[in-house]
């Protein structure tokens, strides 16, 4: 590719301002990129141009302007804009351009399965991925006359509280979980096995970050690099690599106490609870050490106000309890699962 490399939010703010603005300034409208990509998170570089980058839109109407605004973009879009292809395809999605023209709440309950600027209920907020979430929060706005935008965007910025208190619950008894299985695996020379654990925890680990610093999680490919970006993660991140990187149980236990306890100390400055004791014990008198996060679970449980919560077995929203690309990214598959929370009144 000869064009030179910008970012795409950078690139489609020209295209919305140079291009598409004068084809719709004629009715009331807002503009943004947002929905999916790697560059919605800033991540996208020069091997992202080759699969499903380019210039891109979403211009929001209302329903009545839907039909003269899209006639508009359809007939007035240039072949190119700035060297790349405005009408582009990738793998089974034909060749087309990508200025999307619908009304902004429609959008939203396509993506979300719910339009935010509704009420969205707790089983609404248990039950969207947060790979969505992040792309109505992240992302780039371009024109909000309207200002729905910037209320749907406030309104999804994170979890509601009550709601974060029951989140991190479920995450610490994740951990709790597994703690002693990298000792007990290790010790019966399942050297597989506890390295195996120890990945997992590292994972469970650096979810509970994500939620004690109040932001979304990303799907795998740009989890790693999210999570560097988050406060303190340089606190904490050099410990889990070296629970990887490990070559025995005795440095693997060693990288993951240091792990424990750091974001233990994080758990206890983010004031979402009383403090509680951040070092590591043994587990039940036998040689592995772990933090008993339990005692997290029950400190997180005890500021949850709303009775449906408390009752609802400790499995998490939709992201906690499966990381099956095919139910996150078909929203009809995963608002099913609204089925394991059962019925909130």
């Amino acid at each position: 590719m000869s064009q030179e490399f910008v970012p795409a939010l950078e690139l489609n703010a020209g295209f919305y301002r140079d291009v598409v603005e004068p084809l719709v300034r004629a009715w009331p409208h807002d503009a943004a990129l947002l929905g999916y990509g790697s560059e919605l998170l800033g991540f996208d570089t020069a091997r992202s141009t080759d699969h499903g980058w380019g210039p891109r839109l979403q211009v929001f109407v209302g329903a009545a302007d839907v039909a003269a605004a899209r006639a508009a973009v359809d007939g007035g879009l240039p072949s190119e804009y700035r060297g790349w292809p405005v009408s582009f395809g990738w793998d089974d999605v034909p060749s087309t351009h990508h200025v999307d023209v619908v009304p902004f709440g429609d959008w939203l309950v396509a993506r979300l399965g719910c339009n935010p600027l509704n009420a969205m209920s707790l089983l609404d907020w248990l039950t969207v991925p947060q790979q969505r979430l992040l792309g109505v929060v992240r992302g780039a706005v371009y024109n909000d006359g309207s200002g729905d935008l910037a209320t749907v965007r406030e309104r999804l910025r994170f979890f509601p509280v009550e709601l974060v208190h029951w989140l991190l619950a479920c995450q610490w008894r994740r951990i709790d979980q597994e703690e002693p299985f990298v000792g007990r695996a290790a010790e019966v020379g399942d050297v597989a096995g506890s390295r195996l654990v120890a990945s997992r925890l590292v994972r469970e680990l650096m979810r509970l970050h994500f939620l004690l610093v109040g932001e979304y999680w990303p799907y795998s490919k740009w989890f790693g690099s999210a999570y560097r970006a988050l406060p303190h993660s340089d606190e904490v991140l050099p410990a889990l690599e070296a629970a990887l990187d490990a070559p025995d149980y005795p440095r693997r236990e060693e990288a993951l106490v240091a792990a424990y306890e750091a974001l233990a100390r994080l758990h206890n400055a983010s004031g979402l609870t009383e403090p509680l004791d951040p070092v590591v014990t043994f587990f039940y008198g036998r040689p592995f050490r772990v933090l008993s996060s339990d005692r997290f679970v029950q400190a997180c449980l005890r500021r949850v106000p709303d009775d449906w919560l408390r009752g609802l077995p400790l499995i998490g929203s939709i992201d906690q309890v499966v990381d099956s690309t095919d139910v996150l990214e078909q929203t009809a598959v995963a608002r099913r699962l609204r089925a394991l929370y059962g019925d909130p009144s």
